[in-house]
């Protein structure tokens, strides 16, 4: 059944319809759909456009199907040209003539429109619990692991001591920020556009905001031509989307790069990691590689929406139908990719003294010798080309800030005590980086409680 069918003497080819079909994609939304029907019969009932009986069998034959649907009874016919069409021809049948109201005020233009902004506002929710429980695994792994030292990198060299907790604290202010973004796009696509029908309104007197608050929205959208052309909001949450598997696909290369021979910083799970068919040795970190390549996927989608919206006329057109498969696909990657990703991380296993032991090398306390010296009075300029000397001066003879001995210290500057040793030690250099942000554990462990106050936990 082709609701539009009135107009054309021809049926339509089946080429045609298998190409115009958006079924196999916007069935999802069935419930959102009939969600929305439903409150729009009340409006039609409330508003008397058509009689509270005719609205009540309208409303109660909507629940029937929306139940048969959930239950099984009541399988989707595929060859419908899509949703909106569907349900409203299962209406008919059980109904009659008064089925065919349904649609009265209405076009699939502001149905479709609701209907995705209802479906990506219940989806948006979901995704948030998935969020907050991989900050909350993380908080866990941070309190637990605040002064378990390691070095911190800048240019993938060692740089500076830090502790792994509050490495990983820095996954959680991204994560935060991810929620925080989920809740301003919401916050926009929360107006109904039910009522703007086709691009113009209607003569018909509705109750729009009557609609909306049955739908529990925020409110109506302001103008009828942008109430069916915005995909805003598509946009925005496949940004959002992008912006989240950027810091997954970050957090995915640093633990492909801990699990590795060369740092053997943490272990996978046995459970989350595959072999190789040919090297009976090897571990692979399979999930992070595939949650790391998938990045790429939901950039594409938000690189399809943004091509097809750039150049659309107003109002609707038929290019806003490949929304759907775009901003569906994000979703669906960034859910497969969580729900793969919190148990990997959950399960792997620290390894806190290969940590230590990386951040023993390579010098991460050379800032703390000269500021040593500057705390003893010496310009900072100054003490930063003596550690420089003293460092090139440690690799030629083997030695460390740690194993100098403080004759080797004098021979720089007199400045130097013994207290030197207290100061680059790597212990000492974290503890007394208590400035607001910085990876003392007393702060990773405030940090943490923080957010878990922000997400409820």
């Amino acid at each position: 059944m082709q609701l539009w069918k009135g107009r054309f003497s021809k049926e339509l080819d089946s080429i045609t319809n298998d190409f115009n079909s958006s079924i196999p994609f916007d069935m999802r939304m069935f419930e959102e759909d009939i969600t929305g029907s439903v409150a729009h019969a009340n409006m039609l009932g409330t508003c008397e456009i058509i009689s509270w009986e005719e609205s009540v069998k309208l409303q109660d034959g909507l629940r029937e199907i929306l139940e048969d649907i959930k239950s099984g009874a009541l399988e989707i016919d595929r060859t419908a040209e899509d949703i909106h069409t569907f349900v409203e021809g299962e209406l008919t049948k059980r109904l009659g003539d008064t089925g065919k109201r349904l649609h009265t005020a209405r076009s699939r233009n502001d149905q479709v429109a609701l209907d995705i902004r209802l479906y990506l506002k219940n989806r948006s929710k979901e995704l948030k619990t998935l969020l907050k429980k991989l900050v909350f695994t993380l908080c866990t792994i941070a309190d637990e692991n605040a002064d378990a030292v390691m070095p911190g990198y800048t240019h993938m060299q060692r740089a500076q001591p830090i502790t792994f907790g509050h490495h990983i604290m820095a996954y959680v202010q991204m994560l935060l920020r991810d929620i925080s973004r989920l809740d301003d796009c919401v916050k926009r696509m929360d107006f109904s556009p039910l009522g703007s029908c086709a691009l113009a309104g209607t003569t018909y007197k509705l109750d729009r905001e009557r609609v909306a608050y049955l739908l529990d929205m925020s409110g109506v959208t302001e103008n009828s031509l942008d109430g069916v052309s915005d995909r805003d909001f598509c946009i925005e949450i496949a940004s959002c989307l992008s912006i989240i598997m950027v810091h997954l696909s970050r957090f995915s290369e640093e633990v492909i790069l801990w699990c590795s021979w060369e740092f053997r910083f943490i272990e996978l799970d046995d459970a989350f990691s595959t072999g190789s068919s040919i090297m009976p040795q090897k571990k692979n970190p399979d999930i992070a590689e595939l949650v790391r390549g998938k990045s790429g996927r939901v950039f594409g989608s938000l690189m399809t929406l943004l091509t097809v919206m750039k150049g659309l006329p107003l109002a609707y057109n038929k290019d806003m139908q490949e929304d759907k498969e775009a901003v569906f696909d994000a979703l669906d990657t960034v859910f497969a990719c969580l729900t793969a990703f919190i148990p990997m991380v959950e399960t792997m296993k620290i390894n806190r003294k290969s940590m230590r032991d990386a951040a023993a090398r390579g010098f991460i306390n050379a800032t703390d010798c000269a500021d040593y010296l500057v705390y003893k009075g010496m310009p900072f300029r100054d003490a930063y080309k003596i550690t420089g000397e003293i460092i090139a001066y440690c690799i030629e003879s083997k030695k460390t800030l740690e194993t100098m001995e403080i004759n080797d210290y004098k021979g720089f500057s007199e400045l130097f005590d013994n207290d030197i040793f207290d100061a680059v030690s790597l212990d000492v250099c974290i503890k007394n980086r208590t400035v607001y942000g910085g990876p003392a554990p007393e702060n990773v462990k405030k940090s943490a409680g923080k957010a878990l106050d922000l997400i409820g936990e």
